[in-house]
């Protein structure tokens, strides 16, 4: 695949994650509306009513419209999560990307260029890929006379640099995303929770007897919005987390490659 080609798939992906927000929202509100503010789950069949006892769908809709906010930033990170566990395990290739590694430094060993090639072309992935250009490379320098030899290994270790940019992107994608949720659940839920606590504090300020409902329904809200936005804002970081540590390793094995095959020219040409 060229330069341009990878370009155009990215762009696409890049339009994909516009739109998942905005579904992610219209879904919310629909589960917001429709399942968790059914009446069923509330007192008198009217969802402006308390919630049933131990009725977690109706105490979670008392949690007020930031709930719709904070759902969608949930569903948005679900999104994340399976498209670049998708993204990634496509990245790796077909095989274990150590033993690939180790396979190819086994054919440099023996300066066997064609058959690492082969085997670049049957792990796939993008580790494969950068390591392939970078064969590529080695075989249109060694019938190159017009340069010596240190900058035949300055070419060779400037491809590996090329191609790990054009590949890294792909796999660092979206990942922006979870590690804004990261902050923006946590603070999404704290302004529920002082939302909430205003409410709160306005039933308990009213002349005469407190308004109980109101009062109930204040620190529900406060709660609710506090538990949702720590969980959403927990996931996200643990799964970017992950994520990134699942790219770091495959950065060092397409590291690892690009070294062996410059080491490999290195060491079998004068």
């Amino acid at each position: 695949m060229n330069q341009t080609s990878k370009l155009k798939n990215r762009g696409i992906k890049i339009g994909f994650s516009a739109l998942v927000i905005p579904i992610a929202l219209v879904v919310a509100i629909c589960i917001y509306k429709y399942i968790l503010g059914d009446p069923s789950h509330f007192q008198g069949n009217d969802n402006a009513n308390a919630a049933l006892p131990g009725d977690y769908f109706g105490i979670v809709f008392k949690g007020g419209f930031i709930v719709p906010i904070l759902m969608t930033l949930l569903l948005t990170v679900f999104t994340v999560i399976i498209e670049r566990f998708i993204a990634i395990r496509k990245g790796k290739g077909r095989g274990n990307v150590t033993s690939f590694v180790h396979e190819v430094k086994g054919h440099l060993a023996t300066n066997s260029i064609n058959e690492a090639i082969k085997t670049c072309d049957a792990q796939k992935g993008s580790v494969a890929n950068v390591i392939r250009a970078v064969l590529q490379r080695y075989k249109s320098l060694e019938n190159d006379e017009t340069m010596v030899k240190d900058q035949k290994l300055a070419t060779l270790q400037k491809e590996v640099e090329e191609s790990t940019s054009l590949e890294l992107p792909a796999l660092e994608q979206n990942l922006v995303m979870l590690a804004t949720i990261t902050s923006l659940g946590t603070l999404m839920g704290l302004l529920g929770t002082v939302l909430g606590m205003i409410r709160a504090f306005g039933a308990l300020a009213n002349a005469g007897a407190p308004d109980s409902v109101a009062l109930a329904q204040g620190i529900s809200e406060a709660l609710v919005n506090t538990a949702f936005g720590i969980g959403t804002a927990a996931f996200a970081l643990i799964f970017y987390n992950i994520f990134t540590t699942q790219i770091d390793k495959l950065t060092y094995s397409i590291d690892e490659g690009g070294f062996s095959i410059v080491q490999s020219y290195n060491a079998n040409h004068k």
